[in-house]
């Protein structure tokens, strides 16, 4: 298999996951330029009305496409870099049969980002929010690594390999890995962007997070004190509003509502805190309207959205490519000519390119967040890396 999904039902608890596999897509759609961003959905869209599954993702930078404003808030692109990667399947494959085993060295992940440069970045946070600049600021670093001694130089086989270990150390949640021929981009997220079936839709912001305990009764007390933390459901409550806000762009009036708030969700290292924010969509909006509206999500830039997203690349030297933009798949709906488009936040997402990984970790910075707590919450949230340090 070329690519996976492995998706969460994401309106109904318990459901069928989504999964399914495919080989080499017939078509490719990218765009390198912002201008070329809308037509590339638009033709995803497109694509899917006629019965093709596409499966892809756009980077953060992309957010050029939808606001002029965010423009001068995003780093330009590396060289050869698309903003928008769309593969075009007839259909999926039959269930994803086991790949062979390939060997890799042990990988070892490093960070340019010193704890000196945290600590001064998260003062610089906190003087813009008492500036009123900002309420939050989602701050993050890449790590990489070097795969120095893999035996095999096929990058899609390997990265198979490296996303089943991954997915032992991260199951469930939104997990897709999308062979792009010259990457692969290995996506562990917990996260949901949204889901859009052309008519609902629904995000699911996931904001606050504690350390799981070491013991079921720690366990326990860790997620209710997350619950009950004024911190972390100031956290919550900021995006919350600010997708309230987007989601008004295209829907119906009236129609955006908040069914679940703070709601608390168990990943293997972390206690992550959830929301739901959903509305029906007005009949003449597509899939490039969606993303007009709703990319980046809030959970990744903070608020106020242009504000912070300036802020972000000041503290942050690269752009953060797919990591922080969206991933998923835009496919046939369940009436002829509609669609279903489902992608996630690229968080815990790792990305392979000429031999080397690289991934994204942050966390939501408030006036009461504190520059330690958040230093070992990074460490937490980067655990699922660990599987890879003895090799695959």
């Amino acid at each position: 298999m070329k690519t996976v999904l492995d998706f969460t039902a994401a309106w109904q608890a318990g459901a069928a996951r989504l999964q399914h596999g495919f080989g080499e897509p017939e078509r490719i759609l990218q765009a390198h330029a912002p201008e070329d961003v809308p037509a590339v959905l638009e033709a995803v869209q497109q694509a899917a009305e006629q019965g093709l599954w596409c499966v892809g993702w756009l980077a953060y930078e992309a957010a050029a496409a939808f606001d002029r404003a965010y423009a001068q808030a995003v780093h330009a692109t590396a060289a050869g870099q698309p903003l928008a990667w769309f593969g075009l399947h007839r259909a999926p494959l039959p269930a994803c049969g086991q790949n062979p085993p390939v060997a890799s060295a042990a990988i070892h992940w490093q960070t340019a980002l010193s704890r000196e440069q945290f600590d001064a970045h998260v003062a610089r946070i906190h003087a813009a929010i008492a500036a009123g600049d900002c309420y939050q600021i989602n701050y993050t670093a890449p790590l990489s690594a070097e795969l120095a001694g893999t035996q095999d130089p096929d990058s899609s086989a390997l990265a198979q390999a490296l996303f089943a270990r991954l997915q032992q150390a991260q199951p469930g949640g939104y997990a897709a890995l999308v062979d792009c021929g010259d990457m692969q981009v290995l996506s562990l997220s917990p996260e949901l962007f949204f889901d859009w079936d052309g008519e609902r839709i629904l995000t699911r912001p996931m904001k606050g997070t504690a350390a799981r305990g070491k013991t079921p009764e720690a366990d326990a007390q860790a997620a209710q004190a997350m619950r009950e933390s004024a911190k972390e459901r100031a956290e919550n409550v900021m995006i919350v509003d600010l997708l309230r806000n987007d989601l008004s762009r295209i829907a119906v009036p009236h129609s955006v509502q908040v069914p679940q708030l703070f709601q608390v969700q168990a990943l293997p290292a972390v206690w992550q805190m959830t929301s739901d924010v959903v509305a029906r969509t007005r009949s003449e909006v597509r899939l490039v309207d969606v993303f007009g509206a709703l990319f980046p999500c809030g959970s990744i830039t903070g608020a106020p959205k242009r504000q912070a997203m300036r802020l972000i690349r000041e503290l942050e030297p690269e752009p953060r490519g797919v990591y922080c933009g969206a991933l998923g798949v835009v496919r046939p709906g369940a009436e002829p000519g509609s669609i279903h488009a489902t992608f996630n936040v690229p968080i815990r997402t790792v990305v392979l390119r000429n031999g080397c990984l690289s991934c994204g970790i942050g966390s939501g910075i408030t006036a009461s967040a504190n520059a330690a707590d958040e230093w070992m919450e990074w460490q937490h949230k980067q655990a699922f890396l660990k599987v890879l340090e003895q090799g695959v």
